[in-house]
């Protein structure tokens, strides 16, 4: 005869730190082996994953909250480029050797309040422990009208190649933080607001049914501008040219380069930005532009998409730019 089951460690971190973030009833209160959802009536799902990795998308050391809302934020990012609304989310995550409660909670209270403030419940996932660094995976699921998502494909010459917010800001953040100084003649609270992007991305949710009117095609930029780009170009079959010039900055990253002018390949090759970069008809822009202002995310037309391929960028003297590397890569 056995005697009643007692929880086990991890059904008990379960149960107090990720248990009150399950609120989607399909969740199933997280008892169960997996999640059940029934896609809204006339509706799409759209699902994407990312993984963030300790001393390659964020250091041991950053505050705990801020690892939990870049977790999501970085899947929200690609919701928004696709023109989806958020449902949930399920995640994974391996702890390095002994959990330890004290930063679980923090994380979980910087998880929590995302999930909130973006309508992501979690749905479930898998708590492990690994001899490597700690990881974190999320699969995120979003809704769009049936055969409404906005895909890599679609771009056509003529179209202008328009970004959201401004680029160059969490390259330049993480940048601050490997070299423990500011950059160039930065104050001390202009290289914590570039620190501030890179820990935490702001998904530009707020446009995704304006991609959904305007967009003939969108991603969002996460391992630089140039690179990226050149993605979206490529799956669309044309190619590209970029105005240095009319690239969006912050003030920071403004009088960063102003300082030091060699950070121009940060800036737009370096990634972390998670903005939205799209393809929109010239002739349909200015309207693009006042509903996204409207919604609160500035947008910016920064060159235009042609016939052939390749990505050509132009400098302030109007010279062609060129690039060690076009993109941060993995491999």
């Amino acid at each position: 005869m056995t005697g009643k089951r007692e929880p086990s460690g991890e059904d008990k971190l379960i149960e107090r730190f990720f248990k009150p973030l399950a609120s989607h009833p399909g969740a199933l209160a997280l008892s169960d082996d997996a999640a059940c959802l029934t896609p809204p009536a006339g509706h799409d799902l759209v699902l994407t994953a990312d993984m963030v990795v300790a001393g390659v998308h964020f250091f041991a050391t950053d505050p705990a909250e801020t690892i939990g809302k870049k977790a999501l934020r970085v899947n929200l990012s690609d919701l928004a480029a696709k023109g989806a609304e958020p449902v949930g989310a399920l995640m994974t995550i391996s702890f390095q050797g002994r959990a330890d409660e004290s930063w679980i909670e923090k994380f979980a209270q910087g998880l929590g309040e995302d999930c909130v403030a973006y309508g992501c419940p979690l749905l479930g996932g898998d708590t492990t422990k690994t001899p490597g660094p700690l990881s974190i995976s999320i699969t995120a699921i979003g809704k769009v009208p049936a055969g409404k998502m906005v895909r890599r494909a679609g771009a056509k010459p003529g179209d202008l190649v328009v970004v959201s917010g401004t680029i160059g800001d969490g390259a330049l953040g993480l940048k601050a933080l490997r070299g423990g100084s500011r950059l160039g003649r930065l104050s001390r609270e202009q290289t914590d607001e570039l620190i501030r992007r890179y820990r935490v991305p702001e998904p530009k949710l707020a446009l995704a049914p304006l991609l959904r009117e305007y967009a003939s095609a969108a991603m969002d930029v996460s391992d630089g501008l140039v690179g990226d780009l050149g993605k979206l170009a490529a799956s669309s079959g044309v190619g590209a040219l970029v105005e240095v010039a009319k690239v969006p900055l912050s003030n920071p990253a403004y009088e960063a380069l102003e300082t030091v002018p060699a950070l121009l390949q940060d800036v737009l090759t370096g990634g972390d930005d998670y903005e939205v970069l799209a393809a929109i008809a010239e002739a349909r822009f200015p309207a693009f532009a006042e509903a996204a202002g409207r919604a609160g995310v500035p947008v910016t037309a920064i060159g235009r998409f042609s016939s052939g391929d390749g990505i050509r960028a132009i400098g302030l003297r109007g010279e062609e730019l060129s690039f060690a590397k076009n993109a941060y890569s993995h491999f």
